[in-house]
């Protein structure tokens, strides 16, 4: 198979490119272009025309303005890469008869700032905040109006095979099939994803004030992530929205303890009154101090996403890597690191 990925010298790109290039032939777009081991070649976003006649089978979507968790990018710099690139590969590859499949990376922070309920299916109302959530939200509602635009008077925009025209088919006849996936924060070797803070906490053997409030969070594992993509290319799997994550969410107690099991360290984790904790926070509020209402929220409150749909569609049980195993896989590479 012969598959084109934007983006492919990022950290997914790269992963995947580990993953899928003994079996396929990969081919990279990105704004770089240099050589890369297990890739053909790399073209610039201008030279997507010339793609045109090179029997592309499949396109996996990665390229995008990451989320700035400290909020110094402009606003219109989500939009012109999250939505704008979405927009002209997905153009491409609808006018294009040779390409099947089209996976398309989302996220699941597109529908939900915070998890309603219990835990984040694909059955929710995109209520995006800020511009990254928005950005990938308006780049997925272009695919789903492009491809099934029935879908967007549900409330849900989730789609099917069902919902696409037999107009869109590919050189062999069979019909075109478009997958958004949406992970939740994905991490791996050489990648803490959003764990830096917490990392740095636990290194330094700082204690955590924070372990009566038993929230639970969902992961990506790296490897897990590249064996759903293989799942999604290698077998006949229906058009939708997918969300994605480890098997197990982890309270943050559990993490740090994971944490502390590779680094040999014992967790010092304390269990302050939460009422105590929270009049903190809010005197933090009102200081300008660096813990606050809204960062006591965000380090303390539930994100437990469901896979229970992408299992199902791949006819499997469970992933291959539980959530422990993979996050001391990512601990280790950092201590190996440093």
């Amino acid at each position: 198979m012969n598959i084109l990925i934007t983006g492919v010298h990022g950290f997914v790109g790269s992963n995947l490119v580990k993953a899928l290039s003994s079996n396929n032939i990969i081919y990279g777009l990105d704004i770089v272009t240099p050589e890369k081991e297990g890739v053909a070649k790399t073209f610039s976003w201008d030279e997507l025309p010339q793609l045109t006649n090179m029997q592309i089978n499949a396109v996996i979507h990665l390229a995008g303005k990451a989320h700035d968790t400290h909020n110094k990018s402009a606003a219109d710099i989500y939009f012109k890469v999250n939505t704008g690139l979405t927009q002209k590969i997905f153009d491409w590859y609808m006018a294009n008869p040779t390409p099947k499949k089209f996976i398309f990376f989302s996220t699941v922070k597109s529908v939900a700032d915070h998890v309603p309920g219990d835990i984040l299916t694909e059955e929710c109302v995109p209520t995006s905040v800020g511009p990254y959530g928005e950005s990938k939200v308006q780049a997925e509602n272009h695919i789903i109006q492009s491809f099934a635009p029935a879908a967007m008077e549900r409330p849900f925009h989730n789609f099917s095979d069902a919902d696409v025209s037999d107009s869109f088919k590919v050189s062999d006849g069979s019909n075109k099939q478009v997958y958004i996936m949406r992970p939740c924060m994905i991490h791996g070797p050489g990648n803490k994803g959003n764990l830096n803070l917490l990392y740095g906490v636990v290194k330094k053997g700082i204690p955590w004030p924070l372990g009566a409030f038993e929230n639970r969070r969902s992961f990506t594992c790296i490897d897990n992530l590249c064996y759903v993509i293989n799942g999604l290319l290698t077998k006949d799997v229906e058009s939708g929205i997918y969300h994605m994550g480890d098997d197990e969410a982890l309270s943050t107690n559990e993490l740090i303890a994971i944490m502390c099991e590779v680094m040999g360290k014992q967790p010092h984790i304390w269990k302050m009154n939460k009422r105590f904790m929270e009049g903190c926070a809010g005197l933090g509020t009102l200081l300008h101090l660096p813990l606050n209402t809204e960062r006591l929220r965000k380090l303390t409150e539930n994100y437990v996403v469901s896979n229970a749909k992408i299992k199902a569609a791949l006819g499997i049980d469970k992933l291959p890597v539980t959530a422990k195993e993979g996050l001391m896989k990512t601990v280790l590479s950092f201590e190996e690191t440093e």
